[in-house]
């Protein structure tokens, strides 16, 4: 019984366990976020937000732009854009229906922004009608509108959204999003599971660009089952076969014990002893890459 109420409180408040405080970070706010120098850009919006540049295509990717998590979490971090600067967008993904992942209020702020949402097999149940159309994919299924392909691939997570549904909710996901022969995986939330990976690298060569969670760490005997740490992280990079990678989902929300700044310093060394330094990039939350330059 403590454990599904443990269970239960971490998917109400996204695993937030309270840890270590952190000071209040104002980010610096991109106005006009499209660059017309990139064929490749990333926004990190913060958390597992991630704005996406693809020559002329913008996608976005689990929008959470609000101040809490389902009113009991708040954000250390404010969201690196004004919601009212995001462009059009061509989609909006979201990976799973934790409160921090699946925000209907950030969704409500770009109702007008975008034409359709993803969402993983099963998610649609917790989709209100909105102004976009939403969508379901299911593992290996792809969408494509305009040249612009999004394919859900599998991960390693868990899908439900209260926790009293974990029964029969098992909705979640990361995406392949290709433009132009240009391709960037978005993993969403995961624990590390080579042979998703692998796969995922056999069936899309070439990956140009990885957008992987590296936290929560601690408590890891908890975390391991449903969160990468960041030699995890580099492994499932390894793994995808790609050229870029980038890490989200640290540092915007008090997420378990980690210490501020553990994992964006733990990946660091870990990628230098590995030897693959030149190849992470990591931004502040609101800082803008040129992943792949016109």
């Amino acid at each position: 019984m403590r454990a599904l109420v443990f269970v239960m409180a971490c998917a109400l408040a996204a695993c937030s366990l309270g840890g270590k405080e952190m000071a209040r970070v104002a980010p610096t706010r991109i106005t006009q976020p499209v660059r017309a120098d990139a064929r490749i850009a990333v926004l990190w919006i913060g958390h597992a937000t991630v704005l996406v540049q693809i020559d002329d295509k913008i996608v976005l990717t689990d929008p959470f732009l609000v101040p809490t998590v389902g009113q009991l979490s708040r954000r250390v971090v404010d969201p690196g854009i004004d919601p009212a600067n995001i462009p059009r967008l061509d989609a909006v993904v979201v990976s799973h229906m934790h409160f921090d992942h699946m925000s209907l209020g950030s969704l409500e702020l770009i109702e007008k922004k975008t034409p359709r949402l993803f969402v993983p097999q099963g998610g649609l149940v917790y989709v209100p009608n909105f102004a976009f159309e939403a969508r379901e994919l299911g593992p290996w299924k792809t969408f494509e509108h305009d040249g612009l392909r999004i394919t859900a691939v599998p991960v390693n997570h868990v899908g439900w959204r209260y926790g009293i549904d974990s029964a029969w909710m098992t909705s979640f996901s990361g995406y392949v999003i290709e433009y132009h022969g240009l391709r960037v995986y978005f993993g969403g939330d995961t624990a590390y599971h080579p042979s998703f990976f692998r796969e995922t690298g056999a069936r899309f060569p070439n990956i140009d660009l990885a957008l992987l969670p590296i936290a929560p760490i601690h408590p890891r005997t908890f975390m391991k089952r449903v969160h990468m740490d960041p030699a995890e992280a580099l492994d499932a990079f390894r793994d995808l076969g790609a050229k870029t990678m980038i890490p989200m989902h640290y540092d915007t929300l008090v997420n378990g014990f980690d210490d501020p700044g553990e994992a964006r310093n733990t990946l660091l060394a870990e990628a230098k002893k590995r030897g693959v330094a030149d190849k992470v990039q990591l931004l502040a939350i609101g800082e803008q890459r040129v992943v792949v330059p016109r």
